[in-house]
C-alpha cells in the first residue's frame, strides 16, 4: 500500500509543476445536496493525470530517461506523459487505441509525444515497441509512484474541505482512486468513499467480483478517459482497502450529469469526470442533510465536437 509518507514525499517532488486547484462550493438545484467540487479539470494538460506521470519521471534515473518512455491510454494519460516528458526533456512515445478522440491524439503530439495509433492489443503493440527501443513504461495507473502522484489531490482535498463524510471519485483503471482515498482515509478515516465507473466498463466491479485483477474483451462507454479494459494488482488493492463502495452508471446517466454540470454549474466536463456527480443527480447515493459531500472533477478535455454532439443527445 502507498503510504502517506509516500504521498507527502510526491506532492513535495511534484508541487512545483502543479496547479493548485480551487475547491467551489455549490448547489445545483434545491432539490439537490450541495457539493464541493475540486476541479481538477483546471489542471495542466486538462486532468489528474499530470500529477502520477511527473511522480514517476522524477525519480526515474538518468539513463532511463536518455532513453525515453512510453505507455499506453486513451487520451488524458497520453496527453500527460506527452508534457511531462518534454518537461523533463525525455522522448515519449503513447501507444493509443485507434477510436481515440482526435483532439486528444493532436494535443499528445502537440505536447511533444510520439503517437501509435493501433486496432491491436494495446498493452502487446507497447510491450513490443518498449523492447525494441528499450524504453521505460510509465503505466497509464498501476504503479505505485503513479498512485502517491494522485495522492497529493487527496491531501488538498482533505486541506480544503478537512472531515469530509462523502467522497466521490471516478474510476477507469484506479489510478486515481486509490491515490485519492489513500490520502483522505489515512486522513480522516470516517470519509466513505464512493467509486464511480461506467457499466459499459465495469472492469473494477467484475475484478472486485472475481477477488483478482481481470481484462474486458471489450469497452463501451462514452467515457473513454474510464475505458480501462483491465485492473491493476496495485489499484486493485487500494480499492478494496480504501474504497467503502463502487457503484456503476449508464452512459445516459453520465450525459445528463454532464448537461447538468454544465447547465448548472457552468462546469465544462468530458464524460470521465461528469460521471462521478451522476449519482448524486440520480439519487443512487443520497447524502444526510448535514453531511459535507466532496465531488472530484477528474477532467475536462472534451473536443467541441463531441460536445456538441453530447448537448444534440441530451435534448
Amino acid at each position: 500500500m502507498v503510504s502517506l509518507d509516500q504521498i507527502e514525499e510526491a506532492r513535495r517532488r511534484i508541487c512545483i509543476h502543479l496547479v493548485r486547484t480551487p475547491m467551489v462550493y455549490l448547489q445545483p438545484l434545491q432539490e439537490l445536496p450541495p457539493v464541493h467540487f475540486k476541479l481538477e479539470l483546471l489542471q495542466k494538460t486538462g486532468s489528474f493525470k499530470i500529477r502520477g506521470v511527473l511522480n514517476k519521471l522524477s525519480v526515474l534515473p538518468p539513463e532511463q530517461r536518455e532513453r525515453g518512455v512510453i505507455t499506453v491510454s486513451s487520451g488524458n494519460h497520453a496527453q500527460a506523459l506527452a508534457y511531462g516528458a518534454s518537461l523533463f526533456q525525455v522522448p515519449s512515445t503513447i501507444v493509443m487505441p485507434s477510436w481515440s478522440d482526435p483532439g486528444k491524439v493532436e494535443r499528445t503530439r502537440e505536447y511533444g509525444g510520439e503517437v501509435i495509433l493501433t486496432d491491436e492489443d494495446l498493452l502487446e503493440v507497447c510491450a513490443s515497441v518498449r523492447e525494441a527501443r528499450g524504453l521505460t513504461m510509465v503505466h497509464p495507473f498501476d504503479d505505485p509512484q503513479i498512485i502517491a502522484g494522485a495522492g497529493s489531490l487527496g491531501l488538498e482535498i482533505v486541506e480544503d474541505v478537512p472531515q469530509p463524510d462523502l467522497l466521490l471519485v471516478s474510476i477507469g483503471g484506479g489510478g486515481l482512486i486509490s491515490g485519492v482515498a489513500a490520502a483522505v482515509k489515512q486522513k480522516h478515516p470516517a470519509t466513505r468513499v464512493i467509486g464511480i465507473e461506467p457499466s459499459g466498463a465495469d472492469v473494477i466491479t467484475r475484478s472486485l467480483a472475481a477477488g483478482h485483477p481481470v481484462k474486458l474483451d471489450q469497452v463501451d462507454t462514452i467515457a473513454d478517459g474510464l475505458a480501462a479494459p483491465f485492473a491493476g494488482e496495485h489499484t486493485l488493492e487500494h480499492i478494496r482497502q480504501f474504497v467503502d463502495e463502487v457503484i456503476t452508471v449508464t452512459d445516459e446517466e453520465i450525459r445528463e450529469a454532464l448537461c447538468w454540470l454544465l447547465e448548472h454549474c457552468k462546469l465544462v466536463t468530458e464524460p470521465a469526470a461528469s460521471a462521478a456527480f451522476a449519482p448524486l443527480l440520480t439519487g443512487a447515493v443520497r447524502p444526510e442533510p448535514d453531511q459535507s459531500v466532496v465531488c472530484v472533477v477528474c477532467g475536462g478535455n472534451v473536443s467541441r465536437a463531441r460536445l456538441v454532439k453530447f448537448l444534440q443527445e441530451h435534448n
